[in-house]
């Protein structure tokens, strides 16, 4: 997520946001999650892993859009 952004700009958002910041935090760990889940590391049942897929999704939106507002 944010491939090809300046760096200093998604810091500058990471510290001046709190929000986005634990967003972004929170996508990071869903994303690991889901990864380790599908590796059946993670065990969980179905129910649970799309749970996680949507909040996963939901949150890189709402990153998305806070990064797209900050840059407009």
């Amino acid at each position: 997520m944010f491939e090809g952004q300046p760096q200093h700009e998604l810091d500058a958002l990471m510290k001046s946001d709190p929000e986005f910041r634990q967003l972004y935090h929170r996508h990071r760990e869903l994303d690991k999650q889901v990864l380790d889940a599908e590796l059946g590391v993670l065990p969980v049942d179905d129910a649970t892993l799309a749970r996680m897929k949507k909040e996963k999704l939901y949150a890189k939106d709402r990153l998305t859009r806070m990064f797209a507002q900050r840059h407009h």
